[in-house]
């Protein structure tokens, strides 16, 4: 390779690489304020529904996210390599949106019918017309999500992250509202189906693609990347929650759900990374190898698998410090989800791992490789379940799913190893794992009570990004790219241009 050639891939990796963390930054940020808007949601919820209504109300969001991530999953990755791939992207925006109106109907139609029979299966009979009720939301997100993956597809990070700002600020203050005024578990539903519909207006507003009228992009197309990507979409938000699921059919307690699904919710930093993330770079992989810039593309995944190792050191910091955060957020009532949380946040972190390997065999034109690589999760999840939680309990459960989801995850590796001859950067993982004991030795000996725990989680944070920079963990170009975003800074949620 000439000089002049290896200065133009350079180039071109610098300028990938500073647009898809810009775009991931603002994406991540916005998504970001799930967290706090989420802890204080719960925070007021569990104290007003207690353990027993809140876990009626989690079990409800579970199962109508669940069908709501299970259609959109399908075709989120699908559409995005398809928009990046065309200048006609409105038509391939109206055929997608078209299935999911009707894939959305269709699925509260089913959830009419079997929310009966299935409240009554989780020992839960009044869960049935919240069911009903929840099933409302599932069309409307369908329908907001397929906007979200179009904007990501045309590079518009921006309109990506002001809309999901704008529902996360919305599900807050609808859902206190209404259940502060005294409509319960009805005005949390409500408040979160209202939310959906803010999100997908302020969408509408941005991405006008024909809604009702006919498509010239044939359906069919879609169907070489959505057959396997609907399979893996199946399996991976069944797996999310199937060990809330689970530890209800064998025997738990609504309080039980309600510990397990707090400690579910708190373990949310790393499946954000996968929102704001993975459809980004999903984007950009595509546009690189369809324009066959393939070592740009390797390189970009490499450091995608290696920043999901950058997650252990928060891992370990937020497992030391589980007890002081359940009790500052949820008060000392929910103290029995301290130790769930600290194993669940380490799954939550194999999940990431999942998402962005995953996400370079869909780009890399291999969806079939993520079923055949992904589909035991669930089945030996089931089995593991069934022999963990009669005797082990809630504990039983999380272990569970951390064990196998870190086995899918050094799985999905081999296999973008045996690829593109690719690894992450084994010594980012030794000082990744370095610093995360280290930390969490120091959160369990310090014991911050009360609001003093926001202080210790900053100073150990802070201290994680000190010690992943001494110990050279950024590289000159990484460097370069953060100093180059810090320096602008004040215009990171303008709407970026082109490179």
């Amino acid at each position: 390779m000439s000089n002049a050639e290896k200065a133009a891939s350079d180039k071109t990796k610098m300028s990938s690489g500073r647009r898809l963390m810009s775009g991931t930054v603002q994406v991540f940020l916005a998504e970001s304020l799930l967290l706090p808007t989420g802890i204080l949601t719960a925070a007021f919820l569990t104290r007003r529904l207690g353990p027993d209504g809140y876990g009626v109300l989690l079990l409800v969001t579970a199962i109508v996210t669940w069908v709501g991530w299970t259609i959109t999953s399908a075709f989120t990755r699908t559409t995005i390599k398809f928009i990046s791939e065309t200048d006609d992207w409105q038509a391939v925006a109206t055929t997608v949106l078209q299935l999911h109106l009707w894939l959305g109907m269709l699925a509260v139609a089913v959830l009419w019918v079997v929310a009966e029979p299935l409240a009554i299966a989780l020992r839960e009979p009044s869960m049935t017309r919240y069911l009903r009720l929840g099933a409302l939301e599932i069309p409307i997100f369908c329908l907001a999500y397929v906007h979200r993956s179009v904007s990501v597809g045309l590079g518009n990070y921006y309109q990506r992250a002001i809309s999901t700002a704008f529902r996360w600020l919305a599900r807050m203050i609808l859902c206190v509202a209404l259940v502060a005024a005294g409509f319960s578990t009805t005005g949390a539903i409500l408040g979160s189906i209202a939310a959906a519909l803010i999100e997908l207006l302020i969408y509408r507003v941005y991405i006008q693609a024909p809604l009702l009228t006919r498509s010239s992009f044939p359906l069919q197309k879609l169907w070489g990347y959505a057959i396997p990507l609907f399979f893996l979409a199946i399996t991976l938000r069944l797996y999310e929650k199937l060990d809330l699921l689970m530890l209800k059919l064998l025997g738990g307690t609504a309080a039980d759900a309600g510990f397990y699904g707090t400690a579910q919710n708190l373990s949310l930093i790393p499946s954000l990374f996968t929102l704001a993330f993975v459809p980004l770079l999903l984007s950009t992989l595509s546009c690189l190898i369809h324009a066959g810039n393939l070592e740009t593309a390797r390189t970009l995944s490499r450091d995608g698998m290696r920043l999901v190792l950058l997650f252990l050191p928060f891992a370990g910091l937020a497992a030391g410090s589980a007890s002081e955060i359940i009790t500052l957020v949820f008060s000392a009532t929910f103290l029995p989800a301290a130790p769930l949380f600290s194993v669940l946040i380490v799954a939550a972190v194999a999940m990431a791992m999942i998402g962005v390997t995953t996400c370079i065999l869909t780009a890399a034109g291999k969806p079939h490789w993520t079923i055949a690589t992904t589909a035991p999760m669930v089945p030996v999840a089931v089995l593991a379940d069934g022999w963990m939680i009669p005797r082990f309990g809630s504990l039983g459960a999380a272990l569970v799913t951390t064990a196998v989801a870190s086995v899918a995850a050094m799985t999905l590796v081999f296999v973008i190893y045996r690829l593109w001859n690719i690894l992450p950067d084994l010594f980012s993982l030794g000082r990744s794992l370095l610093l995360g004991s280290l930390v969490y030795l120091l959160a369990t000996a310090w014991v911050a009570p009360g609001w003093l725990v926001l202080v210790k989680l900053t100073i150990l944070g802070l201290s994680i990004l000190v010690g992943l920079w001494l110990l050279g963990e950024f590289r000159d170009r990484e460097r370069a790219v953060i100093q180059s975003l810090l320096q602008s800074g004040a215009r990171l949620f303008k709407k970026p241009h082109s490179d």
